[in-house]
């Protein structure tokens, strides 16, 4: 056999993708755009256009096909070698008061509840400044996307209180996908009453003010708002506006 013939087969095992490959030595290869996105230069988008733009070498040569199938090679952005490093997925308990966002001027982030060491993560979706609970962070661009994306179906928990009553018709509004004042078309939710002025209402997107404005509509305005469920994490024990790293189970649970 020639000596510099690689023959790769597409990994079949557990924890095998559709990204990834074994080349005849058993390395493990997967596309150059999903490499450069596990070691943090980007969402998949974003370094696809670094790829194209020349910025990325292989092993000293300018590569612009995303799906150059990487392994032990070097890869450098902008001349500076990129070392693929576990990803790392915080949860924080937001307490009300504090905008979701990197940086703005006038309110209070969730950036100020973070250790520094974990600074340069990206918040997962949004709570607005009133609303309390699970809030993640992430500096995986692809584990980012598949929870916000309404495509995937990610269900969101909240525990609501509200004025009035909630009755079996607005659950059948909730179950059929309600459309707002302004002509918002929201997906299909669930609604569970847990009592009067109380409910827990499960949504698979994020619209801006989503689940205040879908009581609202239905004449329930809200008057408290926590998420306590994202997937399967909850928030635990974990005190108010505090944070902790999810274990690489809890991880992994994210990624099914």
């Amino acid at each position: 056999m020639n000596a510099n013939l690689s023959v790769s087969w597409i990994d079949t095992g557990a924890k095998g993708s559709p990204t990834e490959n074994r080349n005849w030595k058993g390395l493990t290869m997967e596309r150059l755009d999903k490499y450069l996105s596990d070691c943090g230069a980007g969402t998949r988008s974003q370094v696809k256009g670094m790829i194209k733009a020349g910025r990325v070498t292989v092993d000293g040569k300018p590569e612009k096909d995303p799906g150059r199938k990487v392994g032990a090679e070097t890869v450098c952005l902008d001349g500076q070698p990129l070392k693929k490093q576990g990803r790392r997925v915080i949860l924080l308990n937001k307490p009300e008061g504090f905008v979701t966002a990197t940086e703005d001027r006038v309110e209070r982030t969730v950036m100020e509840l973070l250790p520094r060491e974990y600074q340069d993560l990206k918040p997962v979706g949004r709570l607005d400044k009133a609303t309390e609970g699970l809030l993640l962070f992430t500096d995986d661009g692809d584990l980012l996307h598949r929870l916000i994306s309404p495509k995937k179906k990610v269900p969101k928990v909240y525990y609501a209180r509200h004025e009035g009553t909630a009755t079996a018709e607005d659950v059948q509004a909730f179950r059929q996908g309600l459309t707002l004042g302004d002509g918002t078309r929201c997906l299909e939710a669930d609604l569970e009453i847990l009592g009067p002025g109380q409910c827990h209402v499960t949504v698979y997107e994020g619209k801006y003010h989503q689940v205040r404005r879908m009581l609202a509509s239905r004449g329930l305005p809200v008057t408290y708002l926590e998420r306590i469920r994202e997937g399967e994490l909850t928030l635990g024990d974990l005190p108010r506006g505090q944070v902790r790293p999810l274990t690489d189970q809890e991880i992994e649970n994210l990624d099914a």
